[in-house]
């Protein structure tokens, strides 16, 4: 069977797209009488008055379009259950903890009476300790058993670096308990000569799934003790498993499961959550276990003043004409500047790897101007550093000696960066979970807090500056994992072959795919039928079949020419991309210039340079429709779901400058193309539509084209994905459809459940793809609603006024959606997901719109044409 990599433009920014970055390390927290507010933090400035001194210049105060204002809110205590040990409550009380919150306390109650539960509260609301305690209890009750191991747990984290600020928590904590609780990390940066101490004394081991999938489960054996006596697995910031990446998970975690089973065990489920659309649902999708949901958030929360943000328009001009925007990349950089003069502690959150690295160059250099000194206490943070790399720039976190930050998600969710004042985010984040969950990493302390969107110049990010209900008054979106995707469940059922010989028994733990895939993979002499079970049949590790985060292959070394020095790692599917020959590469705020891109060998050759330009590469698309799932009739025209074909090849890359993103010229490229077959959704349109939307045939392939644009940009409102996850392509007369025709598909070989996501929400995602072209300011069309950053014809054709009217005439024919897949829901929930209403104007405001929230906060709930 064969695993096709991505298609090119597609990855590029897979690591670091949903930059969902740091927890709390709850243990550290306070959780203070609700009685009184905090006594115990520093005198701060208050979130108004920092964000009246960054709109303070002549131009500044009308670009904040909306501003949000979400009072303290005071918390609910409760007590322990009577069945957590004593020393492990005297444990949290020394720890400053007097009592827990009331969701803390119910969630314990459930691990302790054997129920799974995932606690899906907001930042900084103690989800942590909510776990902890009954799992530290338990630990306790195990080390009294004749072999000091009576009891194991197991915690998964998305990241190394949450993994190892966690481990360094629970041994603080669990301090006062002596050598009851043995803490340890396992993962690819352990050293060997600890690695066998840990598998046989350390009964509270922190891991990722990459090292459970890689390295624990194909040597299970060694890991018997350990398993045997597995009594927790801990699942933290369980949202970030979704799509491709969670699917993974899933499967990784059913194997996990059959192997306890083999030695007796069966672990309770503690998954910790951002504040999420159904999450019992999901998590029990993730586990394949029923789960209990706790998500009534009783913890304190401090001011926070939530301001949207849109970068000015400049005298340049871009793509065909088009005005252009300010880049969110100058803006953000900017902002950190200003606070970082302030005094402020803040992070900057960046999408991309090189926009972390440009805001920290562009900050550091203003900041030299004015203080030499403050320059050193700015820095980046991204994936592909070095591992010594990260831990220094953890360390300067934690000490202080860092101010200001730019990140991607790298800076890894969970770590602990309480103290400060404000966020930046440099563009909408993907998802509403994960821009509440980053919005609320400051002010975690109590303190007030500000929080500042940023826009990119991009249709999704335009709409909502100017539609602020769609981010404060919209549930968050569902979590969007499929384990059956065949693509995903094909190299577990080899890698658990290998583990243990797959039986009948096993199949309906794996799901129901597996009974039709199994004779596939014998029929690829991947596996061997033998009695009553499939063997692997290979001398290669089975586990080596698949990369669970979906890079799709060896990564790419980024290597110095001249020094040879290894300066980092790329993704496979992202190389051709982003180091194809002639790329700008940033690195520790230094730039280079890729001279060479060997495929074979997975090496990009690098040199130091100084280019005054960036490089944003371009691609071509074809697609075939292989089967149709489902068609609806709209109006006229269809609405499919099904599977497709894409060739996807890179053909040139575009210079564009710096700071204004102005083009300065196109070098073509010769990249080998890469085939995908994925899950895609598609609509037509026939000629009596075209004929009253007023679509003649000179304009027909733009205003497709210019509609798939902005549908791509509108999908993550609807969908847990990012625009750089799916693709689109659209054809004035397709060979499979015979009619003009428009597809979105996921990005990932099978699919991820975003083009089945659109499907679903397709009349609510096309009407706000209709109102974001429509609404834009400008004549012809510009990056804020039709032109892509990746479209691989140059934006070329586009006809704005052409998809608004074709849209139009679509949706007049389109069938209601169910009322819960356009509604909002009004139970109460606070915290990283709290989503907000409308604007009214108030006094004082800096610019645009104003509210304050009240005290109770509504819950929140992804033929060859032109293609993205």
């Amino acid at each position: 069977m064969a695993f096709n990599h991505l298609p090119a433009g597609v990855h590029d920014a897979l690591a670091p797209l949903s930059v969902t970055p740091v927890t709390h390390s709850v243990p550290m927290a306070k959780n203070h009488r609700s009685d009184r507010p905090p006594t115990d933090t520093p005198s701060r400035t208050p979130p108004g008055v920092v964000l009246d001194r960054l709109v303070s210049g002549p131009s500044r105060a009308s670009r904040v379009t909306h501003t949000e204002h979400l009072p303290p809110r005071t918390g609910r205590h409760a007590v322990w259950p009577d069945r957590i040990r004593a020393e492990v409550v005297a444990a949290v009380q020394a720890a400053g903890i007097g009592h827990p919150w009331a969701h803390q306390a119910r969630a314990a109650e459930h691990a302790l009476d054997g129920e799974s539960v995932v606690v899906a509260t907001g930042t900084a609301s103690g989800k942590s300790l909510a776990y902890l305690t009954p799992v530290l209890s338990t630990l306790l009750d195990g080390a009294e058993a004749p072999n000091g191991r009576g009891a194991t747990a197991l915690y998964l984290a998305p990241t190394k670096a949450l993994a190892a600020d966690q481990c360094r928590s629970v041994k603080e904590l669990s301090q006062p308990l002596g050598h009851s609780v043995r803490a340890a990390v396992y993962d690819g940066d352990t050293p060997f000569e600890e690695r066998e101490w840990i598998r046989q004394y350390a009964n509270y081991v922190l891991t990722n799934p990459d090292m459970l999938h890689r390295g624990i489960l194909p040597s299970h054996a060694r890991w018997s003790s350990f398993l045997k006596a597995l009594k927790y697995v801990v699942i933290d910031e369980c949202h970030t498993y979704r799509g491709v990446f969670g699917s993974h998970v899933a499967q990784v975690l059913r194997r996990l499961r059959r192997l306890c089973a083999r030695y007796g065990a069966s672990p309770v489920f503690l998954l910790a959550s951002a504040t999420a659309a159904e999450p019992s649902v999901a998590a029990g999708r993730l586990t394949g276990l029923p789960v209990v949901e706790v998500a009534d958030d009783a913890s304190p929360r401090g001011e926070l003043v939530f301001a949207l943000w849109e970068p000015p328009l400049t005298e340049l001009h871009g793509e065909k004409g088009a005005p252009v925007r300010r880049t969110a990349t100058a803006e953000a950089a900017d902002l950190l500047t200003d606070l970082t003069v302030q005094g402020i502690r803040s992070v900057t959150f960046v999408r991309s790897r090189r926009g972390a690295e440009l805001i920290s160059v562009i900050a550091q250099e203003r900041l030299a101007e004015v203080d030499r000194s403050l320059a050193r206490r700015v820095a980046a943070y991204r994936g592909g550093y070095l591992p010594e790399e990260r831990r220094a720039l953890e360390r300067a976190l934690h000490s202080g000696e860092l101010l200001g930050l730019a990140a991607t998600n790298a800076l890894e969710l969970g770590v602990d960066i309480s103290g400060l004042d404000a966020v930046v985010i440099a563009g909408y984040p993907g998802t509403r979970a994960s821009l509440w969950q980053q919005a609320g990493r400051a002010g975690r302390s109590g303190q007030g807090a500000l929080a500042v969107l940023v826009a990119r110049d991009d249709p999704l990010d335009t709409f909502l500056v100017h539609h602020p209900e769609a981010l404060f008054d919209r549930p968050v979106e569902s979590t969007v994992l499929d384990p059956d995707n065949p693509y995903v469940l094909a190299p577990h059922l080899c890698a658990a072959a290998e583990e243990l010989p797959l039986t009948e028994e096993d199949l309906v733990l794996f799901g129901p795919a597996t009974a039709d895939l199994l004779p596939q993979l014998e029929a690829a002499k991947l596996l061997r039928r033998r009695t009553r079970a499939w063997h692997w049949t290979r001398r290669e590790r089975a586990a080596d079949l698949t990369d669970i985060r979906g890079a799709g292959g060896r990564p790419v070394q980024v290597v110095e020419t001249g020094t040879g020095r290894l300066l980092g790692t790329v993704d496979a599917g992202a190389a051709h991309t982003s180091v194809h020959e002639g790329a700008v590469h940033l690195h520790q705020g230094l730039t280079y210039l890729v001279r060479s891109l060997d495929l074979e060998d997975s090496v990009a050759l690098v040199e130091r340079a100084s280019p005054t330009y960036t490089t944003v590469a371009r691609d071509t698309t074809s697609i075939t429709v292989l089967e149709t799932d489902t068609t609806i009739p709209w109006g006229e025209g269809r609405l499919c779901y099904g599977s497709v074909e894409v060739t996807n090849q890179v053909v040139s890359f575009l210079r564009r400058r710096q700071i204004t993103g102005e083009v300065l010229g196109e070098t073509k490229l010769d990249l080998p193309p890469r085939t995908l077959r994925t899950r895609a959704v598609w609509w037509t349109v026939t000629e009596d539509q075209l004929d009253r939307a007023r679509i003649d045939p000179e304009i027909l392939g733009g205003a497709l084209h210019a509609a798939e644009h902005a549908s791509i940009g509108m999908l993550p409102l609807f969908a847990t994905c990012d625009r750089w996850d799916i693709g689109g392509v659209s054809i004035p007369l397709h060979p499979d459809t015979l009619l003009p025709t428009v597809f979105v598909y996921d990005g990932h070989p099978g699919g991820a459940g975003f083009a089945e996501r659109a499907f679903h929400t397709a009349r609510s995602w096309l009407t706000a793809t209709r109102q974001a072209i429509a609404s834009c300011e400008c004549d012809a069309g510009c990056p804020s609603c039709i032109q892509s950053p990746k479209c691989g014809n140059g934006n070329d054709p586009l006809h704005k006024r052409g998809a608004v009217r074709l849209l139009t005439v679509l949706l007049d024919g389109a069938p209601a959606e169910k009322r819960e897949e356009t509604e909002p829901r009004e139970d109460t929930d606070d915290g990283e997901g709290t989503e907000n209403g409308e604007g009214t104007e108030r006094a004082g405001t800096v610019g645009g719109t104003a509210r304050t929230r009240p005290g109770r906060t509504p819950s929140p709930g992804s033929g060859t044409g032109t293609g993205d």
